[in-house]
């Protein structure tokens, strides 16, 4: 069985590492940095359970949304966009 998204405690410590600002919890870069450990957890989820289509599925639908994020960021900001890469260990 999946286990749940993330627990509190990780998303609040991705949170403060990530964000731009004090109070900031939705920023491209945070979004990006949650969306990536939700990938990675799915992704051992999917070595263990190949025909977990369904999971399969929202594995697929959270890379795009990363993808539209970071391009979002490279337009925007381009020195960001290089620094989270770089900080998430990402592929350009």
């Amino acid at each position: 069985m999946l286990k749940p998204m993330l627990k509190s405690k990780d998303k609040k410590k991705i949170v403060e590492s990530h964000r731009v600002h004090e109070k900031d919890t939705g920023s491209a870069e945070v979004q990006v940095a949650l969306l990536t450990k939700r990938i990675d957890e799915l992704t051992e989820h999917l070595k263990k359970h190949r025909k977990d289509n369904h999971s399969r599925r929202g594995l697929l639908k959270m890379v795009s949304k990363r993808k539209k994020f970071l391009e979002y960021l490279s337009k925007k900001d381009k020195a960001s966009y290089e620094k989270l890469i770089k900080k998430l260990g990402l592929r350009k």
